[in-house]
């Protein structure tokens, strides 16, 4: 299996969630805090296609 390079704006995206994850497992959010973990889970899965797939 060949992976390639996700690009910057899947990578950012990717980033963005796994934060939003992290910080609203320890910082009460009231929306996100819910969801906390499938917003890190999203995030990694987000990164894992753009790295599996080339042009995702």
């Amino acid at each position: 299996m060949q992976l390639n390079a996700p690009t910057q704006t899947l990578w950012l995206v990717a980033l963005i969630l796994g934060v939003l994850g992290i910080l609203s497992q320890l910082v009460t959010i009231p929306t996100l805090s819910l969801y906390s973990f499938w917003l890190l889970a999203i995030g990694f899965i987000v990164l894992t296609a753009a790295t599996v797939y080339k042009r995702a």
